[in-house]
């Protein structure tokens, strides 16, 4: 590797730098925030959207609020007939393209999930995980799903049945 080139590359961020938002030490109008690259405890952080959720202890809370429920709706998405193509008349090019729809919907809300858990906020690592999983409990899991007739009689975990003697 060539290292002889580095005396190119634009000098590290000071904390002068940091503070105004300027590079050449003068009065910059906007403040940079330090993103932080590892996880941390704390309300005081940026998910999604610049300045959101703030300082603001309620703010957090409900930012934690939505990243959960972002996360169950994509459980929902990813495990909806409507996805699976399981409604009705799936070679119907009409069905296809609702198909296509929720599936890009569904692709969409996954992303901000993640972009969210990108803040490196644990409370907000925490209410993706949570969501994720109660959503695939509520839709995805058999735990709230009726058996239909094939299961009833051949799942011994379903129907209550124990086949060992």
């Amino acid at each position: 590797m060539d290292h002889g080139n580095m005396h190119d590359m634009p000098p590290p961020s000071t904390p002068s730098m940091m503070n105004n938002g300027s590079m050449n030490g003068g009065g910059g109008h906007h403040k940079m925030m330090m993103m932080h690259m590892t996880f941390f405890w704390g309300k005081n952080t940026e998910v999604l959207f610049s300045g959101w959720p703030g300082t603001s202890s309620g703010m957090y809370a409900l930012c934690i609020i939505f990243v959960f429920f972002l996360a169950v709706i994509t459980e929902w998405l990813a495990h909806s007939p409507l996805l699976r193509g399981t409604t009705g008349d799936s070679a119907n090019v009409a069905s296809g393209f609702v198909q296509t729809a929720v599936y890009t919907l569904r692709t969409g809300l996954a992303y901000l999930v993640m972009l969210a858990v990108m803040s490196f906020n644990a409370g907000v690592f925490l209410a993706a995980i949570a969501g994720h999983a109660i959503g695939f409990m509520l839709f995805g899991s058999r735990a709230f799903k009726k058996p239909s007739g094939d299961q009833k009689t051949n799942d011994p975990l379903v129907s209550g049945h124990n086949f060992q003697k």
